[in-house]
């Protein structure tokens, strides 16, 4: 079950990136064009897409064998037990409250602002995890 599980969890980090790749495009490109149905279905496929991915990163969180608090010296073990899960959960929290903000907003251009906002910060956080993992090495594991 954890190999499915790392697996999908592995898969899902594209699905996601692409998709926040495809609404930042969106959201930057649109302007003062009206906020349309497809953009709030791309927004929260995002949304729906980083919470699940959330999800099944808890589960793996608590199933690792890489979590163990009594190693934080070692940078790797360090890496998986705080660095990981805080980057993404911000960048989460990141991409949950543009969405909710892009929602509430009345004009289609704070819509769109708040879009590439904050899904904007997300991907950096995202790509500043994913470059601190790499150098690390914490790919080997």
């Amino acid at each position: 079950m954890f190999t499915g599980l790392l697996h999908l969890h592995s898969t899902l980090r594209y699905v996601i990136l692409i998709l926040i790749l495809i609404s930042i495009f969106q959201a930057l490109s649109a302007g003062n064009k009206p906020y349309t149905a497809t953009n709030k279905k791309i927004n929260l496929f995002t949304l729906i897409g980083a919470h699940l991915q959330l999800v099944v990163g808890l589960v793996l969180y608590f199933m690792s064998p890489l979590v163990n608090f009594s190693q934080m010296s070692n940078p790797i073990n360090r890496y998986w037990n705080v660095e990981h899960i805080s980057m993404m959960l911000v960048s989460i929290v990141l991409i949950t409250v543009g969405y909710s903000k892009s929602k509430k907003a009345l004009e289609a251009k704070a819509k769109h602002r708040a879009i590439y906002i904050y899904y904007g910060i997300a991907v950096v956080v995202i790509l500043v995890g994913i470059l601190t993992m790499k150098d690390r090495n914490a790919w080997a594991v």
